[in-house]
């Protein structure tokens, strides 16, 4: 039988990313909705604002400063989760960074780091969750992407992170759902582009300023499929039209989607000069604001 989750006014919610973008988002309708939550992201000034003006709407959260990369942050992030609120019913791995530049320039530095966030963070956020999860029952959400799926030119690394992601949380709703018969919920969330601070936070070779093409989501919907996720039982789910029919057509004619990701190469630069080219890689660079640039 699928595990039963409790509505949104019911649950405690751990947020990783929630400094901005999809995770700050998801943390501002959580709260409407009434769930208590823990939100964690490597900008503590930031978020410390955020759970601020939260408290002063009337919501209840509170902040850890955490990198997602490190396994002993993730669990300090569960620890205060179980000291103020006794339980964590939902766990949400929104946290990831993003590298603009052909494979070929990346350095192996900056790879591996950008693997330790959107991959082994998302990994040490499942398996720290799990105990938790497993007693008394819930949700365990991991944020993929298209990419998870299409592979898109320029954004190579992060392709192959978003792949990773999936494969991962795929076996593991096998062994814990499907083996386990566990009581927890496993969730791959696939959104197309979204219209978040991700480009302008990325670490950038091109000599172009990044961004994302459009059509692009606004992150809130991103955040409604996520909540979605936590009171209703979901394997996966694809947010956006352009997300389910650039799936199919990897999947039915892999020859065309990758023609059609040639053109994607200009739609993902700007005419400009990049503007930080560092990004937030290595740096926390949480800014406290859901959106970016759009198109």
């Amino acid at each position: 039988m699928p595990p039963s989750l409790k509505p949104l006014n019911q649950q405690v919610i751990v947020i990783t990313g929630a400094s901005s973008g999809i995770g700050l988002a998801t943390a501002q309708d959580a709260a409407k909705a009434g769930a208590r939550m823990v939100l964690a992201a490597r900008s503590g000034d930031v978020l410390e604002a955020i759970v601020a003006t939260l408290e002063k709407q009337g919501h209840e959260a509170i902040h850890v400063v955490a990198d997602v990369a490190e396994r002993e942050g993730v669990q300090r992030i569960a620890d205060a989760a179980i000291e103020r609120f006794g339980r964590i019913d939902t766990w949400a791995n929104v946290a990831g960074v993003s590298i603009y530049g052909k494979i070929e320039d990346v350095t192996e530095a900056d790879a591996r780091r950008l693997f330790d966030v959107n991959f082994w963070g998302m990994v040490h956020g499942s398996l720290v969750a799990l105990p938790h999860l497993r007693r008394h029952g819930g949700a365990l959400i991991n944020v993929g992407s298209e990419a998870s799926e299409v592979a898109v030119p320029l954004q190579g690394m992060y392709s192959a992170s978003k792949h990773a992601v999936k494969g991962f949380t795929d076996a593991l709703r096998i062994e814990v759902a499907g083996v386990d018969a566990a009581p927890v919920s496993i969730t791959l969330i696939q959104p197309t582009a979204v219209n978040t601070p991700l480009p302008e936070h990325a670490r950038n070779y091109l000599d172009r300023q990044p961004k994302l093409p459009t059509p692009q989501l606004d992150p809130h919907r991103v955040a409604a499929a996520i909540l979605e996720a936590a009171q209703t039982p979901t394997r996966d789910a694809k947010v956006g039209l352009m997300a389910a029919l650039d799936v199919a057509v990897e999947k039915m004619v892999p020859a065309l989607a990758d023609q059609v990701a040639v053109l994607q190469v200009p739609r993902q630069q700007r005419d400009e000069a990049p503007r930080d080219p560092v990004g937030n890689l290595f740096r926390a660079q949480g800014d406290g604001v859901v959106y970016g640039r759009g198109g």
